[in-house]
C-alpha cells in the first residue's frame, strides 16, 4: 500500500501510520526535537494545529504560524536559526485555503529545511506536491483514499530531494549515528531517497507503534483502485452544488476554490488544473437557527463531522462540533453561526441539489 502511494505521489519511499494525525506528528518530529522551531501556515486542519502548537511545545518544539495569504518578507520574518521545517495543507480543511506551494518551498529551501504538505484534500489524482517543490507529503489516508469511511490511517511519503547531508549541521537525527540503530548515519546508508522514511520507521514507529494495521490497510487497497474515478466526480458535484448556491438568494457566501470568483481560484487552477475537492463551505442567511432548519431537512446528504466520503456528508459546526460556543465565541473562532460545510460526494449532482434546494425551502 505504502509503495501504491508513494507512487502516486511520484516519490521514492513512502510509509503507513495509524491516522494523518499520526503521519502528520512523524513526519515533524522525525526531523524536529526539543528547542527546535516549526514555520507553518496557519489555515491548516484544526487537530492539527493544537497538535503543533499545544502537544509538541510541551515537548519543547515551538512554531511560528503564517497566514498562507503571506508575503514574501512575513514569511522570510518567521523563520529562525533554529527552524527545521515548514508545514501546510495543499487545500485547508474546512477553511479550504490553496497553498502556494512554490513560494512556501522557495523560502524552506532558501533556510535549508524541508517543506511538508498535507495533501489529504486534493489527493496526488488532483495535485502532486513534489512538482511544485515539496519535499514530504502527509495524508490522511481515512478521508478520499478510502472514500467510504471504512478504516482510518495515514500515509508519509518522501520526495528523495531534500539533500540532508548539505544541511547535515540542522539534522544530526539523519547525519549522525543512531546509537539506538546499530549506529547507523540514515542518509549516508540510505541516501536521499530513503534516508527520511528509514529513519521513520527504525526510530519513531519502534517506539511509538501507530501502525496501520492489515485489515485497515486492506480496505485502504480498496479505495485506492477507485480513487481516481471517484475524484472527478467528487470535483464536478463540488463545483455544481458551488455554482447553484452561489445565485441561490438565501445563501450568504460561498467558498470553493475552484468556483470562478473565488478568493483561491487562480492559485487552485495553478496546482489542481483538474479540479480541487468535493468540499464546499457557504452561510445559510439567517444565522444560526437558519443553518440548524436546512440540516434538519437534508434527505440525502448525512449528517456526520466526516468529510471526503464516497457519500455527501454535512456538518453545521455552531449547532455540533462548536454547540458549546454562543456568537461572540464562535467570530473568535473563526465559525460564523451560519456556516455550512458540505462534503458533496459521488450521487448524482441533479439528486444533491434537489435535496439542498428543498432543506433552503424550508428556511
Amino acid at each position: 500500500m505504502a509503495a501504491k502511494i508513494c507512487e502516486l505521489e511520484g516519490g521514492t519511499a513512502a510509509m503507513l501510520t495509524s491516522s494523518g494525525q499520526a503521519a502528520n506528528f512523524f513526519a515533524l518530529f522525525n526531523i524536529c526535537s526539543c528547542g527546535d522551531h516549526i514555520v507553518s501556515s496557519s489555515s491548516i486542519y484544526g487537530g492539527t494545529f493544537n497538535l503543533i502548537s499545544v502537544t509538541m511545545a510541551k515537548m519543547g518544539i515551538e512554531v511560528t504560524f503564517v497566514s498562507p495569504d503571506c508575503t514574501d518578507e512575513e514569511l522570510e520574518a518567521a523563520f529562525r536559526p533554529n527552524t527545521k521545517a515548514v508545514f501546510g495543507e495543499t487545500i485547508a480543511n474546512p477553511a479550504l485555503t490553496v497553498l502556494d506551494i512554490e513560494k512556501f518551498a522557495k523560502a524552506a529551501h532558501t533556510h535549508g529545511v524541508p517543506l511538508i504538505v498535507d495533501n489529504t484534500f486534493a489527493t496526488p489524482v488532483n495535485c502532486r506536491p513534489f512538482e511544485w517543490g515539496a519535499d514530504i507529503v502527509t495524508h490522511s489516508t481515512t478521508k478520499y483514499m478510502d472514500g467510504h469511511g471504512a478504516a482510518v490511517g495515514g500515509a508519509i511519503v518522501d520526495s528523495g530531494k531534500f539533500d540532508w547531508m548539505a544541511h547535515a549541521d540542522k539534522f544530526p537525527g539523519l547525519c549522525t549515528p543512531d546509537d539506538s540503530y546499530h549506529g547507523i548515519t540514515y542518509a549516508e546508508k540510505f541516501g536521499r531517497e530513503g534516508a527520511f522514511i528509514t529513519k521513520c520507521t527504525a526510530q519513531l514507529m519502534r517506539d511509538f507503534g501507530a501502525i496501520q494495521s492489515p485489515q485497515n490497510a486492506f480496505y485502504l487497497n480498496l479505495g485506492l483502485e477507485s480513487l481516481h474515478v471517484r475524484m472527478a466526480r467528487h470535483c464536478e458535484n463540488g463545483l455544481a452544488v458551488a455554482r447553484f448556491l452561489k445565485d441561490h438568494p438565501k445563501v450568504s457566501f460561498v467558498t470553493y476554490p475552484g468556483l470562478e470568483g473565488d478568493k483561491y481560484y487562480e492559485v487552485a487552477k495553478k496546482y489542481m488544473p483538474n479540479g480541487t475537492c468535493g468540499v464546499v463551505s457557504f452561510g445559510v442567511k439567517g444565522g444560526r437557527k437558519a443553518a440548524e432548519t436546512f440540516m434538519k431537512h437534508l434527505k440525502l446528504a448525512a449528517i456526520e463531522t466526516h468529510v471526503a466520503d464516497a457519500r455527501t456528508c454535512c456538518l453545521h459546526p455552531a449547532s455540533a462540533t462548536h454547540r458549546q460556543m454562543n456568537d461572540q465565541e464562535l467570530a473568535a473562532a473563526g465559525i460564523t453561526p451560519d456556516l455550512v460545510r458540505m462534503s458533496c460526494g459521488i450521487e448524482d449532482a441533479a439528486d444533491l441539489i434537489a435535496d439542498i434546494e428543498q432543506a433552503l425551502e424550508a428556511v
